[in-house]
């Protein structure tokens, strides 16, 4: 089992989204997060005056799959997620994380089929 936590443009949610139901990865979660990696935030104007925003909104996904579903859920992202041909810097990255157990809350069930 991996845990895939994706950080995303939110503008390609909802390409990421179909992406995802075509290769039958139906749960994820959805988190709204902040940060800066290349991109250092921007400079934005607010009334005649100039502001450094230093964190950039993006979006992050956590999905855990078993491991057929690695590979397949890393293209999806990658495909739908990326701006252009060749991608842009701020698009973003994707970590996948060894996940240890996962129980369902309402069965009990553990492992790979509590996923």
């Amino acid at each position: 089992m991996k845990l895939i936590l994706a950080t995303i443009q939110p503008a390609k949610l909802e390409a990421v989204k179909e992406a995802l139901n075509k290769v039958e990865v139906f749960r994820l979660t959805v988190v709204d997060v902040y940060g800066f990696g290349r991109q250092k935030g921007q400079t934005e104007a607010f009334r005649g005056h100039e502001l450094s925003v230093n964190l950039v909104r993006k979006v992050q996904l956590q999905i855990a799959v078993n491991e057929d579903f690695v590979e397949p859920t890393v293209n999806a992202i990658m495909e739908a997620g990326r701006t252009g041909a060749e991608g842009r810097i701020g698009d973003g990255k994707i970590f996948i994380v060894p996940l240890v157990d996962c129980v369902r809350i309402r069965t009990g069930e553990r492992g790979p089929e509590a996923i």
